[in-house]
């Protein structure tokens, strides 16, 4: 496993994990502190949306007026960005279950017990939950979904011209641009789910340090900032899946 370790004193030190800790088997699949997040991050959702669900009133209050208002904002954004209300209709379950779900799993990062509550294990003892979109497989996962949603729904909607994009025989200029383009879609892949690691990871580790050094006066700050940019990471990730969604559907003379 690789470990940044930041000995701040002899006996005591503080251990950033870049991969996720085993906990445990079951069934011979390895169990890891950040699955079990993500079992708390589905837990809470459907907990939110069991509630929300059994309060729904025709005459809304101002909480459900809010979310009613979010919901039906961001779909006519889908809506206006796609340009077909068939399509809004198709993506907006899956752009709306990314920020719920990205969003949920950072705000969750933040409450007591996470990385805090420790179990003892065959290699010592590991945090019982992670920040679930601190592990690269949480990330990478989200961006298979992803890549090959956007992939599928380019062949379906354009057939076999999808694939004209990236090869491109009528000249030289436009086979090199193919393979560019290409390129380009294949290296999402990385893109992606780096940019969402990369800042949560970071963030995370920020925390903890300033948290060691300076445990009543920096941290407070940093952690709000942190709650912001966990939420604006959720909005990218689904932003970002919107655009390469128009992208795929478009033919490339527009």
């Amino acid at each position: 496993m690789l470990r940044l370790s930041l000995i701040m004193e002899e006996k005591a030190g503080l251990h950033v994990s870049i991969a996720a800790e085993h906990l445990t088997n079951w069934m011979g699949m390895p169990i890891t502190n950040a699955l079990v997040m993500s079992w708390v991050v589905l837990a809470v959702l459907f907990f939110v949306t069991f509630v929300v669900r059994r309060n729904l009133r025709m005459v809304p209050g101002k909480f459900q007026l809010a979310l009613e208002m979010i919901f039906e904002g961001f779909y006519g954004f889908i809506k206006e960005n796609l340009g077909e209300e068939a399509l809004a209709r198709k993506f907006f379950p899956l752009l709306m279950t990314l920020i719920l779900f990205i969003a949920t799993a950072n705000l969750l990062e933040f409450i007591p017990g996470v990385e805090s509550i420790e179990l003892h294990t065959a290699e010592g003892m590991v945090p019982l939950l992670r920040s679930l979109n601190a592990d690269l497989n949480t990330t990478l996962a989200l961006t298979f979904i992803v890549f090959f949603t956007i992939e599928i729904t380019g062949v379906r909607r354009l057939g076999l011209r999808y694939f004209s994009r990236f090869f491109n025989f009528h000249s030289p200029v436009g086979f090199f641009v193919g393979i560019i383009e290409l390129i380009s879609e294949l290296v999402r892949l990385v893109s992606y789910s780096f940019r969402l690691f990369g800042n949560i990871f970071a963030g995370g580790v920020l925390v903890a340090v300033l948290t060691y050094f300076v445990p009543f006066i920096l941290p407070a700050p940093f952690m709000i900032f942190e709650i912001f940019v966990g939420v604006l990471q959720a909005v990218i990730f689904s932003l970002l899946t919107l655009f390469f969604v128009k992208m795929a559907v478009t033919e490339m003379e527009h």
